[in-house]
């Protein structure tokens, strides 16, 4: 990550607020994602990052007022760690944003405006990226409105269904982007697509659902009742 940026905006990995307030990281997600649902924080951007195991997960990463806000709601009384750890955070980067000397200052200068410029071109970044989800989405898993056409329901009704049941966000900036849970259970992956509209550019997001997905989802249909005509005519 860029030192300029680091210094403006330190964030604060989920995975390090649950070492924090000593508990479980994906009930940390839960509780973000809950917060974020009632309005009382923003969403926090996701990025992958390996875990003890050396294995990939997705952890969100916390500006330091919002922060303060799940920690709150997790554990009051581990608030301090959390203050304490900010302050090393912060001074961290404004330690490693200062130049040694002018030339530092220059190359800092220069990164931080190309990669400004990069950010103003996300379609372009995102081409090849857009080409090859088309190409594997397949082999990645099924559509879910594609699954919705197999079980006879229509795909609204499911995308409502799985909304309202916490299987896939609501919120409008993440609509339909399953929730942490269930992309670590496997049960579903999801693909991003910027588009360009009249008010700029924005992106969508495609849930699909995988072999272990449609197994776990059909079950949940069939105890939902929402599969109860095919299952008896089965």
């Amino acid at each position: 990550m860029n030192p300029l940026s680091n210094a403006v905006n330190p964030s604060m990995g989920s995975r390090e607020i649950a070492d924090l307030v000593e508990s479980r990281h994906d009930n940390v997600k839960r509780a973000i994602e809950r917060l974020v649902e009632k309005g009382i924080i923003r969403l926090p951007p996701m990025e992958e990052v390996k875990n003890q195991s050396d294995q990939y997960v997705f952890e969100y990463r916390v500006g330091k007022r919002d922060s303060y806000v799940v920690v709150a709601q997790l554990s009051p009384e581990f608030t301090a760690r959390v203050v304490d750890r900010w302050q090393q955070l912060e001074e961290k980067a404004a330690y490693s944003f200062l130049p040694v000397d002018y030339l530092s200052a220059l190359k800092t200068l220069t990164q931080e405006v190309e990669r400004r410029q990069r950010l103003e071109n996300p379609l372009a970044r995102a081409a090849p990226k857009i080409d090859f989800a088309d190409r594997v989405s397949e082999a990645s898993g099924i559509l879910v409105g594609n699954f919705a056409k197999l079980m006879g329901l229509r795909p609204n009704k499911l995308f409502v269904w799985l909304r309202k049941n916490h299987v896939l966000m609501g919120i409008p900036s993440r609509r339909n982007v399953p929730r942490q849970e269930y992309l670590e259970r496997d049960y579903f992956t999801f693909r991003e697509t910027p588009i360009e509209t009249e008010h700029g550019m924005k992106i969508t997001f495609t849930p699909l659902l995988t072999g272990k997905g449609q197994a776990w989802l059909t079950k949940k249909l069939c105890e939902a009742g929402l599969l109860k005509t095919i299952t008896n005519a089965a």
